[in-house]
């Protein structure tokens, strides 16, 4: 990891800063190449400017780390009323959700029947007949490594119940090949990202070229036979031209079909590249987030990618 992204991910994790920094108009135009706005009727009408152009959508509401179980319950009750808008609004798109936004760190039991109330909503959300998106996903976020261990036993209880939810995993974790052939095992849909938050070297891959080594091959355990067989679902999350170029020739090399591959990326990061996809018949797909929580997430972003720390610079000297 180096310095600016220590940097930046030690932002990320700074409660002065998460109060202060929004304040500046700099950092909100800056942040705001990555989400459409604040609110929920932001993010769907980015859904539906996506939606025209073949693209799916991944809806997530910025908040994590709830410590009051009304604040999860009403989150829950957020994540509903999505699912019912997106229903309604006969968009292919589903929600990602993070286990610290539904009281986690409470009880895993409270958290697990959150969880449930909005897979149970997410299943009924599915329009019948609808032949782009027969069903619907819900996605569980990865977050810190402590969370790892429970966020995966969580979804394993929720996915011995319902095939309709899905778990992210984290490329630059060391346990993330075993973690891999597990959800394989069981035929789980999976998310592939690199990993944007600071751990320690036991624990994560701390140089880049090891983290995109270790991306491609998890890719290609995602997409294999023995993955394929078992009916996975497999999510290719990343902006990287040269991984999503390498992913993309490997997989033609192994005769899987375009519609076979699915790709994922932020909303406002290689937007050309997206509309590319989804033309030569890749799913292709936007992590939409929004709300009023965006500072840390914004600052995670910018880690994952130190170049875009230029494009907040220019902000700043353009005022």
């Amino acid at each position: 990891m180096n310095l600016v992204r220590r940097m930046l991910v030690k932002a990320s994790e700074s409660q002065w800063l998460r109060e202060r920094a929004p304040r500046y108009r700099f950092i909100r135009a800056a942040a705001a190449r990555f989400l459409p706005g604040e609110n929920l009727q932001d993010a769907l009408a980015a859904a539906r400017r996506l939606a025209d152009d073949g693209i799916d959508t991944l809806l997530t509401q910025l908040g994590e780390n709830v410590t009051v179980r009304a604040e999860a319950e009403a989150v829950t009750a957020h994540y509903l009323d999505v699912l019912q808008r997106i229903r309604d609004a006969r968009l292919p798109s589903e929600i990602s959700v993070k286990l610290t936004q539904l009281g986690v760190d409470l009880d895993a039991d409270f958290c697990f029947s959150n969880l449930t109330t909005l897979i149970e909503r997410s299943r009924d959300a599915n329009i019948a007949g609808e032949k782009k998106n027969p069903e619907r996903t819900l996605w569980i976020d990865m977050e810190q490594s402590k969370y790892t261990g429970v966020t995966l036993d969580l979804y394993g209880r929720a996915r011995k119940a319902d095939r309709n939810v899905g778990v992210c995993v984290q490329a630059y974790l060391h346990r993330t090949k075993e973690d891999v052939d597990s959800l394989i095992s069981m035929g789980a849909s999976v998310r592939l990202v690199k990993g944007a938050y600071s751990e320690l070297p036991e624990i994560a891959f701390a140089k880049k070229t090891d983290v995109d080594e270790n991306y491609f091959r998890l890719a290609q355990t995602l997409l294999g036979l023995e993955a394929r067989r078992k009916g996975v679902r497999a999510v290719m999350a990343t902006h990287d031209l040269k991984l999503i170029a390498r992913i993309s020739d490997w997989a033609r090399s192994e005769g899987i079909a375009a519609n076979q591959v699915e790709f994922a990326m932020l909303y406002g990061i290689q937007r050309a590249e997206q509309l590319r996809l989804a033309r030569e018949g890749y799913r292709s797909g936007v992590l939409v987030s929004y709300g009023a929580f965006w500072f840390p997430w914004f600052m995670r972003r910018l880690a994952e990618r130190p170049a875009n720390v230029l494009f907040l610079v220019r902000n700043l000297f353009s005022r």
